[in-house]
């Protein structure tokens, strides 16, 4: 339930690409980019930029273009280039696709894979001696020779119930977990996931346009209260292919989870995490890859819940375990002192020491240069709408440094070289659109002869722009941030209805100061121009460097602590005397769609017109994983699942309500309309419905779907909640 439209789905894009666009050299003194149809070098050492390969070695023979592609990546030994195009969905991600391998030695492009369907080959990596190629296809993994293209499959069981290689649907979309396997260090041996998902039972969408007769798409699907997918790990021999599997526990009755397993920096063991069902216990096991021993090396407790990643900003694809130490110690997020901090463990978890001190939030894990003894990551201790490059002492003495420039307030983002003699430094606040340069990471100075942000900030001024920032403290004495756009031509003597954007729940951060704050992609034309003004704030519970104490005040109550925080910050705002309290509206999407709806039919006396997209009506009927990890378990507290559901304020709405949800939605269900339709029935509330046929949770499939969203979402807003100063 991740939909977080904060501002445009151009800025995110944008920094996206600007974190994927180029490729490191292993030894960090230059780059690789893609430039129309050819991958370019980049030397930043002195050399010349060059050719790394060409339109026409990316065109496969007889055709008369070259690839299209989705993304690329070279091999450990830089001898071999694994290209991946025809790139087709799987759930959220296209992860699916062909895979093409060119020998730089040989200057020779092949297609993997020959014999399997049309993109169907998934996450292939070369192997690290660069003599094998791995991927899953089908929900089974293999392994190709690329010399001789031989292919052979290593599991053989593979079925949309028993998954080898790559997850269900709740674990990639929770988890972040979909590439399921890793090679070895040393090429002989390959460790991977597989999930059975037999016990989980199937929630059933149905397609009613693409054939007359209706076609049932089954979806392992784990509700709350549901026992989650039982988890192997198994490692591969490929001498013999025999499979050693890793003697694990899973609980019995409640299930558990496995969301991260590596090479522990050798081929003989994996480190893994283990999480309970609630997760609210951690814990990190070493497992002998030969004998399956898996021997408990460090224990995390938290009484509410864990977050499985280093960062809240990162999404872990691909795993990864940060080793220091030659593999004597790795880097382990914990909130245990109430901050989220970086810690060093041990390999045998007896030795702890804390490398990042101070109050305030590790947002990121920038880079790791142990040559240089620092750890480079994001923190924002002193503006939670911001982020910055921060380094510590790896050795763990000293205070914190802020190494991103004093003069540029803001959002940045990273992509420091190996070495980190570099980075690509990206950043935007609310009045500077994205700019990206190539930096030396020690001055953060552009490197010769590239752009430099500092030249376009000097030549910006702060107050361009319609957008403000803003901290409003409640009648419960929380404070929160947020940001106001107003209309160019605005009078303060006047009134203008106000519009809220909200999402509120622990996976979405609105109130942030990047570009394209202020700015509603839904509307049909300027709304601050129309007269509106537009709010955003975070409350309680959302992902801000805030501390833990912040975030994790939701815990069995969302619905609850989050919708007060922003009705009690609203009534705060509505007694400025530019509001005008009898126009005032929300809207969200997903998360967002359900604070809408709670704010709507919890606080009617505040909230007169909401629009709600993609909505959880009724808690217990969204994935096991999310909402279990901030509501509990069904079993145990099911009245916390029913007070923070809309479904159960849904006779208190007395406003305008446009409720809006794809049929084909696989993340959050269908059913969840018709269930609120139903309650909305019963106590007679009248309220508009558009409901989108076989779209999916982003509602973006299918010619005209946009411009049909976007014009009625303005056109109900006008109606309901009029624009312009009165």
């Amino acid at each position: 339930m991740r939909i977080v439209l904060l501002i445009s789905a151009l800025f995110v894009s944008y920094f996206v690409t600007a974190q994927g666009g180029i490729h490191w050299t292993p030894d960090g003194s230059g780059y690789f980019s893609r430039e129309k149809d050819a991958i370019r070098y980049h030397s930043l050492s002195g050399g010349k930029d060059s050719v790394f390969l060409s339109a026409a070695q990316l065109t496969p023979a007889g055709a008369t273009a070259p690839l299209a592609l989705k993304s690329w990546s070279l091999s450990e030994l830089q001898d071999k280039v694994l290209l991946f195009t025809n790139a087709k969905k799987v759930w959220r991600y296209e992860t699916r696709g062909d895979y093409y391998v060119y020998d730089r030695s040989r200057q020779q492009l092949k297609k993997t894979g020959n014999g399997l369907p049309p993109s169907s080959q998934q996450f292939a990596k070369i192997s690290p001696d660069g003599k094998k190629l791995a991927y899953v296809s089908a929900y089974n993994l293999y392994v190709e020779d690329l010399q001789t293209g031989q292919i052979q499959a290593l599991t053989k069981d593979g079925n949309r119930k028993r998954i080898n290689g790559t997850f269900d649907w709740a674990y990639e979309e929770e988890f972040f977990c979909r590439d399921g396997f890793r090679w070895s260090p040393d090429s002989r041996k390959i460790a991977f996931w597989q999930i059975n998902a037999g016990i989980t039972r199937d929630y059933l969408m149905l397609n009613t346009t693409d054939s007359i007769y209706p076609k049932v798409i089954p979806v392992e699907y784990p509700v709350a209260g549901e026992k989650p997918s039982t988890f192997r790990i198994g490692v591969i021999e490929l001498e013999n292919n025999q499979i050693n599997w890793m003697k694990m526990e899973d609980d019995p009755i409640w299930g558990s989870y496995l969301p991260r397993m590596e090479w522990a920096a050798n081929s003989s063991e994996l480190v893994m995490q283990h999480l309970d069902r609630k997760q609210q216990v951690s814990t990190l096991f070493l497992a002998n890859a030969l004998t399956g021993t898996a021997t408990p090396i460090f224990v995390e407790k938290d009484s509410a819940w864990i977050d499985i990643l280093p960062s809240w900003d990162q999404d872990y694809t691909n795993g990864g375990w940060d080793w220091i130490k030659k593999g004597g110690a790795f880097l382990w997020a914990s909130e245990k002192d109430g901050w989220r901090h970086l810690y060093s463990i041990s390999r045998d978890g007896k030795s702890i020491q804390l490398i990042t001190k101070g109050a305030f939030d590790v947002m990121d894990i920038a880079a790791i240069d142990e040559k240089g003894n620092y750890l480079y990551f994001i923190a924002s201790p002193a503006n939670a709408t911001q982020r910055y490059l921060y380094r510590s002492r790896l050795d763990g003495k000293g205070e914190a440094e802020r190494v991103s420039p004093a003069n540029q307030t803001g959002t940045h983002y990273y992509d420091i070289s190996p070495g980190a003699r570099f980075a690509q430094h990206s950043f935007s606040n609310h009045y500077i659109q994205p700019v990206q340069e190539i930096i030396q990471l020690k001055n953060h100075e552009a490197v010769a002869g590239t752009k430099s942000i500092n030249e376009i900030i000097n030549k910006t001024n702060p107050k361009t722009g319609p957008v403000e920032f803003f901290t409003i403290r409640t009648s419960d004495g929380i404070e929160m941030d947020g940001w106001i756009a107003k209309p160019s031509d605005f009078d303060s003597s006047k009134k203008y209805p106000v519009v809220f954007y909200v999402y509120t729940e622990p996976w979405g951060q609105t109130a942030k100061d990047e570009f394209g704050a202020g700015y509603n992609h839904l509307y049909k034309g300027n709304m601050l121009e129309d007269g509106y003004i537009y709010i955003s704030m975070d409350n309680r519970g959302t992902p801000v460097p805030k501390g833990r104490s912040w975030r994790k005040s939701v815990y069995r109550k969302i619905g609850l602590v989050n919708i007060r925080d922003q009705a009690m910050a609203a009534k705060e705002i509505l007694k400025w005397s530019f509001i005008d309290p009898e126009r005032v509206a929300v809207w969200g999407w997903s998360g967002g769609g359900s604070a809408t709806l709670n704010l709507l039919f919890q606080y009617p006396e505040i909230y007169k017109t909401g629009i709600s997209v993609a909505a959880v009506g009724n808690q217990l009927t969204y994935d096991n994983i999310y909402q279990e990890r901030y509501m509990g378990l069904p079993q145990e507290n099911l009245q916390d699942f029913i007070n923070g559901s809309p479904i159960t304020y849904a006779k208190n709405l007395r406003g305008h309500l446009l409720y809006i949800h794809g049929t084909g939605d696989d993340n959050v269900h269908y059913n969840n309309a018709e269930m609120l339709i139903n309650a909305l029935i019963k106590y007679n509330r009248q309220f508009q419905l558009m409901s989108y046929p076989n779209r999916s949770h982003s509602i973006s499939e299918g010619e005209g779907t946009f411009e049909h969203l976007s014009q009625l979402y303005t056109s109900f807003l006008k109606t309901h909640c009029p624009p312009g100063a009165k």
